[in-house]
């Protein structure tokens, strides 16, 4: 497998407008003969569809929601962060891409990490221009606030809604294109493979999801913006049908899974209420802001929080953090209520939470600041637990959230396999081991409005493609290989649901590739993981038939493939030797139970080869180079 990252030369400053002063450039009458498939419509792949058809290029868009409105990229809420620096506090293109790159605890690629952080402002530009309505001091300036991992106020907020108004604004520029003809939108479908002919993504496989009908797309280059793949824990923050399907597929075709363990568990979750629950609810970051994480200094101390006095509480982030206090990375405050609920003071009926109290923050601020603040976020808390989080403390737990892990992509953002693109939680390339808050969207964005629109004519360049129909055997085969694959789901005819074997996967994965991970667990889980995959295909049930709308044939194909990702995590926590960021192997641990990086042995990206059905999967590299700063041990304190 070649992995070339192909970084351009110069210093990190000047690299990202260096390529872009250099790269070879495709003429407005030869875009126009290229058509591309993008898959996915969050933010990455609907500002990805409508800045490319906006230059000319033919686009086809594919999601499996009845809109690309709903795609999970609504969900986000905290905010974007960019360097615009408007409460004049420090802030810098330096200052975002140093602690995106300590965030991360240095295992992110340097040169992709800064350019993230010089698009940052761009991307605050292009939304206002959208109409996204972010929130505005009195002044009429755009509004910033804090977010985990930052001495800073970068965070740009449109209250707790934020994805949604990002989202809508990026679904605007992709309607007008939609409505000018330019883009070909494909809502209902379900992306089941990917076609790659003489070496090249060429196309994809589609199923329709009212008819189960099956199709195929041809395309000069297949881009990928599929999220990420945190529903292998089955339950998480992510939406019920959110998948891996689209990037494992591309991987069982030859493109390189980077880095599969690194997992973000989320601190400020509402905690699990009961087994059959499908999923989690977030409370956004945003609520560390303003307030303050504390247990009761009594071991099970069932009192009323309010009855608590001062004195009888442990606000162990501002004791254990100072400099930092609530505001620590979302790895260091999940791993720290992980802590505490283990040894006994949790909250709460399973004793598996804290407390996120903004009682002081409503004292000096006034109930309506913090209604205009956070106001949808304390309503939906209140629907789904009965309390009201104006008067008693919120109640929070961590949660599997985000994953850093993906598809390898170089600068360019194109994966091993040449023509295959892959953008925002589907790739791997910014974040490293830890993601800061409020750092998604604004990842999103920027591989869709800035980058893609950069780097993808090159390759149509470089690239004498010869035209493809979905008659080639390649599609042909592939079609076959997955009407074969649907058919033998529905011929097991076993005597357990799909959410069964899911719930088992979930439970594994939590228990054993968590917040924490040992040696022993990760090797039981593979163990069991494999086990787990062979009873799925020997007993599983999936009703109904493949020509109709089947909901439980969609989750048994998703499933089927989160069994195969899941042993691939826990392979991928096992090798890796170290903890760093959210990947914490409690045999690597400083004294005050920090994570203990090794940058001797494990300074690089791990990228794994697919080799076949039922054979061991290879282990790449390739290594981290840091030019512009130096790894240090992280310290919030």
């Amino acid at each position: 497998m070649k992995l070339d990252a192909r970084i351009p030369s110069g210093q990190l400053p000047d690299k990202w407008s260096s390529f872009r002063d250099h790269v070879k450039l495709l003429s407005p009458a030869n875009k126009r003969k290229h058509t591309i498939i993008v898959v996915g419509t969050g933010l990455a792949g609907a500002s990805a569809a409508a800045t490319l058809a906006e230059l000319g290029f033919t686009i086809k868009t594919f999601c499996y929601q009845d809109s690309a409105r709903r795609a999970h990229s609504i969900a986000a809420q905290g905010g974007i962060n960019a360097t615009k620096n408007y409460p004049y506090d420090g802030d810098s293109v330096w200052r975002l891409f140093y602690d995106t790159i300590k965030g991360g605890d240095f295992r992110g690629r340097e040169a992709n990490t800064y350019r993230l952080a010089e698009l940052s402002s761009n991307i605050i530009d292009q939304c206002v221009a959208q109409g996204v309505p972010f929130a505005r001091d009195y002044a009429g300036y755009l509004a910033n606030r804090s977010f985990g991992g930052a001495l800073v106020s970068r965070t740009f907020y449109a209250r707790g809604a934020t994805g949604q108004q990002l989202l809508l604004g990026a679904y605007s520029a992709l309607s007008r294109q939609v409505a000018a003809g330019a883009v070909e939108m494909h809502p209902r479908s379900d992306v089941q493979d990917i076609v790659v002919v003489d070496g090249k993504a060429r196309g994809i496989i589609v199923r329709d999801m009212l008819t189960g009908e099956l199709s195929a797309y041809a395309a000069d280059a297949v881009i990928l913006a599929t999220g990420g793949y945190a529903n292998v824990f089955y339950l998480s923050t992510n939406a019920k049908g959110c998948n891996t399907t689209a990037t494992w597929r591309a991987h069982r075709r030859g493109a390189g899974f980077a880095n599969p363990c690194y997992m973000q568990i989320h601190p400020t979750c509402i905690p699990q209420s009961g087994d059959y629950q499908s999923k989690l609810t977030l409370m956004s970051e945003s609520l560390r802001n303003d307030g303050r994480v504390w247990v009761p200094r009594k071991k099970g101390d069932t009192r009323n929080p309010n009855d608590i006095p001062e004195e009888e509480r442990n606000y162990y982030l501002e004791e254990k953090y100072p400099a930092y206090g609530n505001m620590v990375p979302r790895d260091v405050a999940s791993r720290n209520a992980k802590y505490w609920c283990d040894r006994g003071y949790g909250v709460g009926p399973s004793g598996r939470g804290v407390y996120l109290d903004l009682k002081d923050a409503i004292e000096r601020l006034g109930v309506e600041t913090i209604r205009q603040r956070y106001g949808n976020l304390f309503d939906m808390y209140e629907r789904i637990t009965g309390e009201n989080a104006y008067e008693v403390p919120m109640r929070i737990y961590p949660a599997p959230h985000y994953t850093m892990g993906g598809l390898w992509v170089d600068y360019h953002l194109m994966s091993n396999i040449p023509g295959l693109f892959v953008l925002g939680e589907a790739n791997f390339s910014d974040h490293g081991a830890n993601r800061l808050g409020a750092s998604a969207l604004m990842q999103g964005l920027a591989d869709g409005y800035f980058i893609i629109p950069n780097t993808i004519g090159e390759y149509f360049v470089n690239e004498r493609l010869q035209e493809v129909s979905t008659a080639a055997a390649e599609f042909k085969d592939a079609m076959a290989d997955v009407d074969q694959r649907l058919k033998k789901l529905l011929a097991v005819n076993g005597t357990k649901t799909v959410d069964h074997f899911h719930r088992e996967l979930g439970r594994i994965m939590w228990d054993d590739v968590g917040m924490s991970r040992n040696a022993k667990g990760l090797e039981d889980a593979i163990q069991r993981i494999g086990q787990l995959r062979e009873q799925f295909w020997s007993d599983v049930r999936v009703p109904g038939d493949n020509n109709e709308l089947n909901q439980e044939l969609e989750k048994a194909a998703r499933v089927a493939d989160f069994l195969e990702l899941g042993e691939l995590i826990a392979r991928d926590a096992l090798a890796r030797e170290e903890s760093a960021g959210g990947h914490f192997r409690e045999e690597h641990q400083t004294e005050e139970g920090e994570a203990l990086r090794d940058d001797e042995h494990f300074q690089h990206v791990a990228v794994w080869e697919f080799t076949g059905e039922g054979k061991e999967p290879v282990r790449h590299t390739e290594p981290l180079v840091f030019e512009a700063v130096t790894p240090t041990q992280r310290s919030y304190k």
